[in-house]
C-alpha cells in the first residue's frame, strides 16, 4: 500500500490581517506605531513557532496513559505501543509487524523505510495522525502531479489489512519514534484473549 502524508497548513495570515487592521486604526505616531508593530510582529512569530512545533509533536505524545486487556492508548485515546526495558514489545505491536510486512512492505519497504516509489511510513508517522491514517488505508488516496505519480489503493475489503489495522499503526507508530529498531521484535507479550476474539470476529475464521 502506498500512504501519503498529509500537510499542515498555517494561520499566520489571519493575524497579519489582524494587525493591520490595528496599525490603520492609530494614531501617527512613531513611538506608539513601533510598540503595535513590535507586538503585531511577536504574535505572528508565536503563530509560526505553534505551527512549527504542531508538526514536530505530529500525532501526539506516544506515551501509555491507559491499558485494556493488553492494549494501549496514549492520553488522547489514540492506539500506542509499549517496549518493556528488556526490550519485550506488546502483542499489538508484534502483530502490527507481521501484518505491516505480509501486506504493506513490498510498496513501503521493510521496517516502513519506504522505497523508489512509496513513501517511507517511519517517517509519515511522525506527523499523520492515527485518524488520517485509518482514513487513507481505507478510502485510498491520489497524489498525481507533475513531481509525482503516486496512488495508494483502498484497503477497504482487505481483512488481513483492515482486521489489524490498529497493529499496524502502533508497529510503525514505534518505529516512528525509534522505540524499536528495524526487523522482528525478539520477544513480546503474549496473545491477549481480547485480540483472539477481535480476530475471529473480524476475519470469520476461529
Amino acid at each position: 500500500m502506498i500512504l501519503i502524508g498529509a500537510p499542515l497548513f498555517c494561520c499566520a495570515p489571519i493575524v497579519f490581517r489582524s494587525c493591520f487592521a490595528v496599525l490603520k486604526d492609530v494614531d501617527v505616531n512613531i513611538n506608539h506605531w513601533t510598540f503595535v508593530a513590535g507586538k503585531c510582529a511577536a504574535v505572528i512569530l508565536a503563530v509560526v513557532l505553534a505551527g512549527a512545533t504542531a508538526r514536530a509533536d505530529g500525532p501526539g505524545n506516544p506515551a501509555v496513559a491507559s491499558s485494556d486487556n493488553g492494549k494501549y492508548a496514549d492520553k488522547d485515546g489514540n492506539p500506542t505501543y509499549k517496549i518493556s526495558e528488556d526490550g519485550t514489545v506488546d502483542w499489538y505491536t508484534f502483530s502490527g509487524f507481521r501484518r505491516y510486512h505480509s501486506d504493506c512492505h513490498v510498496c513501503h519497504g521493510p521496517n516502513g523505510e519506504g522505497s523508489s516509489y512509496a513513501p517511507a511510513l517511519a517517517n509519515s508517522l511522525k506527523t499523520l495522525s492515527h485518524t488520517d491514517f485509518t482514513n487513507i488505508v481505507t478510502n485510498g488516496r491520489n497524489h498525481v502531479d507533475a513531481a509525482n505519480d503516486k496512488v495508494m489503493p483502498s484497503f477497504a475489503s482487505n481483512v488481513n489489512v483492515m482486521c489489524y489495522l490498529d497493529d499496524i499503526y502502533v508497529y510503525l507508530r514505534a518505529r516512528a519514534n525509534d522505540a524499536i529498531p528495524g526487523g522482528r521484535p525478539p520477544k513480546h507479550e503474549d496473545k491477549p484473549e481480547a485480540a483472539k476474539a477481535a480476530e475471529a470476529s473480524c476475519t470469520g475464521i476461529k
